[in-house]
């Protein structure tokens, strides 16, 4: 849209976006400077490099075929709870990574339920702690996302292609194969290269179940040579080669999410009249269930063990859980403070560059940010004392590009809606924010703030970076826990912590709908 046609200022947007790029551009330009290439990489961080690659790969396998007939049996079938199902399929994306790791080293640790089972029978325990830990892990993170991205192409196929398909007789083999199978062939492989992405970067399942010589991802590397031997060459060497790895994936991903579908439709209701024997029918149930159960058994096991430590819980939790929710709080603010200005601005169109800007923070781990930071502030002022405030702004910065997504589409909406009128109206651009634009979008900010908010909570990632016995938040303190063998404690810790992320997520996600205006 044209600049006289909206009432909106130019440079909030561009001032907001030229600083996450700079904050972020910069980090990686210190990161670069500091790396030693003549130093070379060591064969231990050669090994890092092939577990990480091979870890993300085999995650990504499992995930998408294991989500292939989830998927499919959603798609195929309607019953009641359907929708809540759906949206418990987008949970573990705003669960904490560490409550999510102890929920499943209680189902599925040396002395979880599973394990107990087998013991029963006379049978080995089960080894979680490894490869075999860190994909398990992965699976339970993204086996949902896999689903949801695949479920989306099942429903993108008309509704008239299935009619046709019914009333020229075609089976369950027909249907597969005419408009099942091209579906996949388009959308698989853009879900796999996206899960690969989102591994390679992991850190805190690394963190957890891995750690050991044979079990270290490059993203655990970096904090070794950074915490333990401040070795900050080594650690931006392999930051840069993080760095190549995430972005290379990134590309292979959009580039695979390119290509046409099976076109338009009239939006009709899908109506599946294939695979309604009883056979198809018991084997769809039976996937469903058994994915449902996947997902919330770890959930299950942490409401059970937790609630008998949260009553002993000691201080040092409860000041990192007051530490957590005052840096989510900070965080949330942050990314509003860079996520609105960002909106309205590529609202009016004339912000790719700020769009692309903000995107940034899907490229590069918040692990590379911090040691880029580290980098820059370290001669100039104690790094260590600022841990929580670096933690709240890198935080903000990953969740930027989700709450993009969830901003731009309403804001253009608006702004095609109203802007012609305001400016016949004379309207200014302060006024056209605060009564028409922000009110109007208050269930997407409220959205977005709900999800920044539970994203920093579980967030172990920088913190783990800076932090000292004094400043610590609520998912490093468990992780100390495990580490002292406190299990009961840090379950408790860990309900507390799902307990806040939920409610914050609730609370700004209730705030923004609850009061939407239309």
């Amino acid at each position: 849209m044209a600049d006289r046609a909206v009432p909106l200022a130019r440079w909030p947007g561009w001032s907001t976006g030229t600083l996450v790029g700079a904050l972020i551009l910069g980090a990686l330009v210190a990161v670069a400077l500091r790396a030693e290439p003549g130093a070379g990489l060591r064969p231990a961080d050669w090994a890092a490099v092939r577990f990480t690659v091979v870890q993300a790969v085999l995650s990504a396998l499992i995930s998408v075929a294991l989500a292939v007939p989830v998927a499919r049996a959603l798609a195929r079938r309607r019953f009641a709870g359907r929708r809540a199902l759906v949206g418990l399929l987008g949970a573990p994306f705003i669960l904490p990574v560490i409550v999510a790791v102890l929920g499943l080293l209680t189902v599925f640790g040396r002395a979880g339920w599973i394990s107990t089972a087998l013991g029963v029978l006379n049978l080995p325990p089960v080894q979680i702690y490894g490869l075999h830990g860190v994909v398990l892990a992965h699976v339970f993170f993204n086996l949902p996302l896999a689903a949801r991205l695949i479920l989306q192409g099942w429903q993108e196929i008309p509704a008239e292609r299935f009619r046709l398909a019914a009333q020229l007789g075609a089976g369950p083999r027909e249907i597969w194969r005419l408009l099942e199978r091209p579906m996949l062939m388009r959308v698989v492989p853009s879900a796999a290269t996206v899960i690969f992405a989102i591994c390679l970067s992991s850190f805190a399942v690394a963190l957890t179940l891995g750690g050991g010589p044979r079990a270290t991802t490059i993203e655990l590397a970096i904090y070794q040579a950074f915490r333990f031997d401040f070795d900050l060459g080594r650690a931006a060497l392999l930051s840069c080669v993080q760095i190549a790895l995430t972005v290379a994936a990134a590309l292979v991903a959009l580039q695979l999410g390119r290509g046409d579908g099976f076109g338009g439709g009239l939006e009709r209701p899908v109506q599946r009249w294939d695979a309604n024997t009883f056979g198809h029918r018991l084997l769809d149930g039976a996937l469903i269930a058994l994915a449902a159960l996947f997902l919330m058994l770890p959930l299950a096991a942490i409401i059970t063990s937790g609630a008998a430590g949260l009553p002993g819980l000691p201080a040092s939790v409860w000041q990192a859980a007051l530490n957590s929710v005052l840096v989510a709080l900070a965080s949330t603010v942050a990314m509003l403070l860079l996520a609105l200005p960002m909106a309205a601005t590529v609202a009016a169109g004339r912000g790719g560059a700020i769009e692309l800007a903000g995107l940034l923070g899907l490229a590069v781990s918040p692990l590379v940010i911090g040691t880029g930071l580290f980098v820059i502030l370290h001669p100039v002022t104690d790094v260590f004392a600022l841990a929580l405030p670096l933690t709240a702004l890198v935080n903000a910065v990953m969740a930027l590009p989700f709450a993009l997504r969830i901003l731009i589409p309403r804001a253009r909406q608006i702004v095609a809606q109203n802007g012609r009128l305001a400016l016949s109206l004379d309207m200014s651009s302060t006024l056209f924010l605060l009564r028409i634009l922000l009110p109007r979008m208050r269930a997407q900010i409220g959205f977005a703030a709900g999800l920044a908010a539970a994203l920093s909570m579980g967030d172990l990632g920088v913190i783990a970076l800076f932090a000292s016995p004094e400043r610590t938040t609520l998912p490093l303190q468990i992780y100390r826990l495990m580490g002292a063998y406190q299990m009961q404690a840090a379950a408790g810790a860990a309900l507390l912590l799902l307990a806040l992320s939920m409610a914050l997520f609730w609370i700004f996600d209730r705030g923004g709908r609850g009061h939407a205006e239309a």
